[in-house]
């Protein structure tokens, strides 16, 4: 992506913590019994992860602590923008589909811009896990990690939330949408 050191200068951590901090406290239902000061430590220790929630951040995904890890102390983060980050949007699903489309290309793919960003896609389970906090995906829709027997035939699964309910949903991995990106999780 757009730092090839993924490292933060002091001051663009120091901006960063103060943006999650803040997301973090406004949102306190989100992570219930979890100090954001044991967060920030972590995230000061592990500095390749902060370049990685910085990726999240900066493409519109509006990440968040969700949860917290007690066998590896990780905590983790969503992106938790209303919408499917705005600046990862328009992807087919992965690399295969990205060069199986003859046509129209993308710009790129899901899979390798989280792998460049150092995050993983949401899970189908994650994605439910994510509603139970909020209304996300109300107007977008967002890839999910495909289960390799569906990904095998050519296809490919995404969620969003309509009529207050979840939705599974599948398409071609080549497919891409302007309503459609993905969200990322992120262990720290």
């Amino acid at each position: 992506m757009s730092n090839n050191k993924k490292k933060l200068s002091p001051a663009q951590s120091e901006e960063l913590l103060k943006t999650i901090r803040t997301r973090f406290e406004k949102n306190k239902n989100r992570h219930k019994g979890i100090e954001w000061d044991h967060v920030q430590a972590r995230l000061k220790a592990h500095p390749d992860k902060l370049w990685s929630l910085n990726e999240m951040e900066r493409t519109g995904g509006e990440p968040d602590v969700v949860g917290y890890d007690k066998k590896t102390g990780e905590y983790i983060f969503y992106d938790c923008s209303a919408e499917s980050p705005k600046d990862r949007r328009s992807f087919c699903y992965d690399r295969e589909a990205l060069e199986e489309r003859k046509e129209n290309k993308p710009e790129n793919n899901a899979m390798d811009v989280a792998a460049a960003m150092g995050i993983e896609l949401l899970t189908v389970e994650q994605y439910h896990e994510l509603q139970q906090l909020g209304k996300f995906d109300l107007k977008t829709s967002s890839w999910v990690q495909t289960p390799p027997a569906i990904r095998k035939l050519g296809g490919a699964v995404f969620c969003d939330r309509r009529y207050d309910h979840v939705f599974l949903y599948h398409n071609g991995a080549i497919s891409y949408y302007a309503a459609r990106g993905f969200r990322g999780s992120l262990r720290v």
